[in-house]
């Protein structure tokens, strides 16, 4: 999956194909200067931060929304926020990146945040006045409220066996004059087994003839006229575009999602998965769509594509992951050869199982300047998402002719890393295995996702 483009408006259907193929921060919180109560100082920033999922019925284990549930796993919860495992926020300042300014939705505690929770259990856990409790922000939003559509998979996919399955699902959003989609999401409806799923637009509606039953395999890209819409890993937030921009949708056209499915191997598992999306009639100022780039698995000419590794044999670089290495790195290179500059709105990492740190820089031709756009130095392949840059349309970064996309991928492939070991389980193996790029969850990605803004009319220039 790259962005190995050339020519000018040909790159640019290049550029879109390729895409086809392949919480919140706040104000800050003083510590009070008596006592920590749960109704006057604890529940606020419980709210603001965690009951997005720790509710009854969430994802989270359990609860924290109610003093009693709360004051049960105060150690528990302080430990995680102490050692950043929770909230779940993978974007993080290291002395190697820097990013120019934040991102949307930042879900980590502030300082004094933190220092109130701390307090709280060191004062004894105290309920106070809940007469006098003090005003609930509302949780961070991980769901699409009042969507123009909710779409459902046509009946419930069963998977079975111990062989990662990969299934394309194809939607009719009923469109009869164009839309234009503001936010998506895919609902994933089965945790234990959903791995991750991409959101394309089948522009003319050719998936409907593949399909039997509402769905057709589909391990590799799905062999149609599409460009990605979103992608959906485990902890991803709805996509939502920049104000002024939206994704066309055009009559007669499909919503395709492919699925990749990681059978536990205990039995036959049902996947009652949704898409909602919102969406506007009017044309926006511009356009948007989401990229995926990396994954290269060879040096090009140029000198972009994969990049000299640590562990590559005879000279060639190879993505190639030793068994019982740690500390192992990746690099990658993309080159913009498109005669068009993009404004990136967001930006994700992904990585599989044996990944634990992933980092995006992006490189100026013009000054010779470049800089950090995320790294997830602490990667947790079960909170994944995208993040959203803070920032107006005229900060936004910029990839324009001639800048480079260069990223990092770090793993370590011992049983020292307790997803490996996990993994390994799962399949009935004992000791790691040199590990390749590829699809399966045993295999590894070093994958860039990008949310890109493009001029209006582009992707119907290509597509129809």
């Amino acid at each position: 999956m790259d962005w190995h483009l050339h020519g000018s408006w040909a790159a640019a259907a290049t550029l879109i194909s390729a895409m086809a193929m392949v919480g919140c921060g706040g104000e800050e919180t003083e510590v009070a200067a008596g006592p920590v109560t749960w109704h006057q100082d604890v529940a606020p920033i419980i709210t603001k931060h965690c009951t997005s999922c720790h509710v009854d019925g969430g994802i989270a284990p359990f609860a924290l929304d109610g003093y009693e549930a709360a004051q049960s796993s105060a150690d528990l919860m302080i430990h995680a926020v102490e050692t950043g495992i929770m909230p779940p926020w993978g974007a993080r300042e290291t002395a190697e990146c820097e990013p120019a300014f934040g991102f949307k939705g930042d879900l980590r505690l502030s300082d004094d945040e933190r220092k109130t929770l701390q307090k709280w259990v060191d004062d004894g856990k105290l309920e106070g006045d809940a007469e006098t409790a003090a005003k609930l922000p509302e949780p961070p939003v991980l769901s699409i409220t009042e969507p123009s559509l909710d779409l459902p998979f046509q009946g419930d996919y069963t998977i079975d066996g111990t062989t990662d399955d990969f299934q394309c699902f194809v939607l009719d959003p009923g469109v009869t004059t164009k839309k234009w989609i503001t936010q998506i999401q895919l609902t994933a409806g089965n945790s234990v087994i959903d791995h991750h799923g991409l959101i394309y637009l089948d522009f003319k509606g050719e998936s409907e003839t593949l399909a039997k039953d509402g769905h057709f395999p589909c391990f590799t890209n799905p062999d149609i006229a599409a460009y990605l819409l979103a992608t959906w890993t485990p902890g991803a937030a709805p996509v939502i575009v920049p104000e002024g921009a939206g994704m066309p949708v055009y009559p007669g056209s499909r919503i395709v999602v492919q699925m990749h499915y990681h059978p536990t191997g205990k039995g036959p598992e049902k996947d009652p998965s949704s898409v909602q999306l919102k969406w506007v009639d009017t044309e926006p100022k511009y356009e948007a769509a989401q990229a995926l780039v990396g994954n290269f698995d060879e040096l090009e000419d140029s000198g972009t594509g994969l990049q000299a590794g640590p562990n590559d044999a005879g000279g060639t670089p190879q993505f190639f992951i030793p068994a019982n290495v740690k500390d192992h790195t990746e690099t990658m290179i993309y080159r913009q050869e498109v005669p068009l500059t993009f404004p990136v709105y967001s930006v994700g990492t992904h990585m599989h199982y044996v990944g634990t740190d992933m980092k995006i820089e992006l490189a100026h031709k013009s000054d010779e300047t470049s800089q950090c756009l995320v790294q997830t130095p602490a990667w947790d392949f079960n909170w994944q998402r995208v993040y959203d840059f803070d920032a107006s349309f005229d900060d936004l970064p910029r990839i324009a002719p001639g800048d480079e996309l260069r990223m990092r991928c770090t793993y370590d492939n011992t049983l020292g890393n307790r997803f490996v070991a996990r993994a390994l389980k799962q399949q009935g193996l004992t000791q790691p295995k040199d590990v390749l790029l590829g699809e399966q969850t045993l295999d590894e990605m070093c994958l860039g996702i990008f949310g890109i803004l493009v001029p209006p009319g582009l992707l119907e220039e290509l597509f129809q």
